[in-house]
């Protein structure tokens, strides 16, 4: 399911040097970037949420990033004494990526780790909420000896996401 856009990106200004040998994994069609760099992707029609996350929990370990963190932040509201539709936080990482983009700059600290929000934006239809990893890419200037880790997240991120909105078991 990778497709290769780097046409795409290269026309919407994103420095590709030292990436264009790297297949870029695309985000399913319906994603799209609401502003303040977050892309919202709803999830395939038939696709619960339960299987959108079972999905990408599976898809994440197939790709050595480990879900770190969740927080089902509906859970806590109930526990409060108030209604909420499902909202849960996932965070992914690869902490030998994460400890040496820090490294190189501390404020990578402030993206860790990945997160990936579901959303219930109706009754049962979910959505998946998450960086927009080539703004981010964009908008750093990560030395050579990086971009390919920068990448490795990005396409990781993007492929856990595509996991998720498809039911990809």
């Amino acid at each position: 399911m990778k497709k290769i856009f780097i046409t795409a990106l290269l026309l919407a200004g994103f420095n590709t040097q030292g990436f264009a040998e790297t297949e870029m994994v695309q985000l399913p069609e319906g994603c799209q970037d609401k502003g303040l760099n977050i892309i919202v992707c709803p999830l395939d029609e038939g696709v619960s949420m339960d299987d959108a996350v079972t999905s990408m929990k599976l898809r994440a370990n197939g790709l050595n990033f480990k879900l770190v963190a969740h927080m089902p932040l509906s859970e806590q509201v109930k526990a409060m004494g108030e209604e909420s539709k499902r909202m849960e936080i996932f965070q992914f990482c690869d902490a030998l990526i994460a400890k040496r983009m820090v490294e190189h700059n501390v404020i990578f600290a402030g993206f860790l780790p990945c997160r990936i929000a579901m959303v219930e934006v109706e009754k049962g239809k979910g959505s998946l909420v998450t960086l927009n990893m080539d703004a981010m890419l964009k908008g750093t200037n990560l030395p050579d000896n990086l971009k390919p880790l920068g990448l490795t997240v990005r396409n990781s991120i993007y492929s856990i996401i595509q996991a998720g909105v498809e039911g990809d078991l």
